[in-house]
């Protein structure tokens, strides 16, 4: 796993250290005080930051060490599933847990769900920031009675798809990005052009790689997903759930994917091997497409994804309570989010900002990048942006996730039938509390 990865399509923490987080929710905190910081008048500050991959932020420390000579800025990485577990037991156990977390969307209803375990950011004054975002990505770091400011978002998943030209080519399929996107304004239309790709018979490739980052594109888009507004689990009464499972599984069935599932190491090779010739490709993806696939520069390119616009991943920056120094913590969060710096780690990493006063910049919208053939990077994703309806992701969401993704995985593998999966998977997903 690279340093890179940052957002997965299914994440899997264990039901039991899920379970944790819930028990201590709303649990009162300890290690700093709320409101100033414990550093001694020109006492050197150390600051710990605990992040799942490469969040582009080294630069800005360096800026920011330039105007603050005080403050030391120690960078913590571990895997997506090791941070959040880790951070869950941290809380339970009030200790061990960083000056400042990251958290990804699927599991930020569960830490928003503990305010007691947070700082509120408002004390600091970064309730100021409100007018800078996506109404709904500043929701979502807000605890669930809103009262409280827990976390500011970094980025969004805008959501597109990228291709391999050359294998559209060898398949006799268009390659030009407007033409590619015309072929599948649905997903059925999706899933036909991958038939069209798998009669051709080229040497190597598969259509997509793996179901479950599509079934989780195509629930992204409905009105609802997999939670009511009132946090009940709608997993089996919701026909847009059920609809996603269904024609993921028809993916498989047709023999479409390359069954390399999601951030593995067999996934990251095929990358380098051109081993499918579509995936998902929120914003993020495309600098972990750079990075594993360095000899395929202007192979890959950008369309627009099935259904028009989505959202996959994306993350807060939260203070825990344990910080010694919370104003400073939060300082550093200020600066870290702000507009300037969003549109920067944006043009590095591909991490796409979660302020909308970007989206008509033309620095963003002007935007592009040699290695995906000079596609409009910065409008593909802005226009994305600017069409994605937020759903409301409730406090099990990860959980639920992972309960559907396996069950995905056993029909990939030959496991189980659909049904047989499907069945599965509401018994699992009501034992989710």
């Amino acid at each position: 796993m690279t340093p890179r990865i940052r957002r997965l399509g299914l994440p899997v923490l264990t039901a039991s250290v899920l379970a944790l987080a819930t028990a201590c929710g709303g649990g009162g905190g300890g290690g700093g005080t709320a409101a100033e910081s414990s550093a001694k008048p020109g006492e050197k500050i150390k600051l710990t930051i605990g992040l799942f991959g490469d969040f582009g932020f080294k630069p800005l420390y360096e800026e920011y060490k330039k105007t603050h000579p005080d403050i030391e800025i120690v960078e913590n990485v571990t895997q997506f599933n090791d941070h959040h577990s880790n951070l869950v037991k941290r809380l339970a156990t009030n200790a061990g847990a960083g000056d400042i977390e990251a958290v990804e969307v699927g599991y930020i209803s569960t830490f928003t769900a503990q305010p007691g375990r947070f700082n509120d950011l408002k004390q600091y004054g970064l309730d100021k920031r409100q007018p800078d975002y996506l109404d709904w990505k500043w929701q979502q770091g807000l605890s669930k009675d809103g009262a409280q400011v827990l976390g500011l978002g970094t980025d969004v998943g805008g959501l597109a798809m990228c291709y391999r030209k050359d294998l559209f080519k060898k398949a006799g399929l268009p390659t030009d990005r407007t033409e590619v996107a015309a072929l599948w304004p649905t997903w059925d239309q999706y899933i036909a052009t991958g038939k069209k790709f798998a009669a051709a018979n080229v040497a190597g490739a598969k259509f997509v790689d793996s179901p479950g980052e599509i079934f989780r594109a195509m629930v992204n888009q409905a009105p609802i997903g997999l939670y009511d507004a009132q946090d009940t689990i709608i997993v089996d009464s919701n026909a847009d759930v059920k609809k996603a499972w269904d024609l993921s599984n028809q993916i498989t069935q047709e023999g479409l994917t390359a069954k390399l599932a999601a951030f593995s190491p067999p996934w990251n090779t095929g990358f380098a091997k051109g081993s499918f010739a579509t995936i998902i490709c929120p914003a993020w993806m495309t600098g972990f497409i750079q990075e594993q696939a360095k000899d395929a520069s202007g192979k890959w390119d950008i369309a627009t994804v099935p259904g028009g616009s989505g959202n996959s991943g994306g993350s807060h920056l939260m203070v825990p309570k344990q910080s010694k120094h919370p104003k400073e913590a939060a300082e550093l969060i200020d600066f870290l989010t702000s507009k300037d710096n969003q549109a920067k780690v944006f043009k590095e990493e591909g991490t796409f900002p979660s302020i909308p006063a970007l989206y008509d910049d033309p620095s963003i919208q002007n935007f592009t990048k040699p290695f995906f053939g000079d596609a409009p990077i910065g409008k593909i994703y802005s226009e994305a942006a600017k069409a994605l309806k937020p759903q409301h992701l409730g406090p099990k969401e990860a959980d639920v996730r992972v309960a559907i993704g396996n069950g995905l995985g056993r029909v990939e593998q030959g496991k189980q039938t659909p049904d047989e999966a499907w069945a599965q998977v509401l018994e699992d997903v009501k034992k989710i509390k």
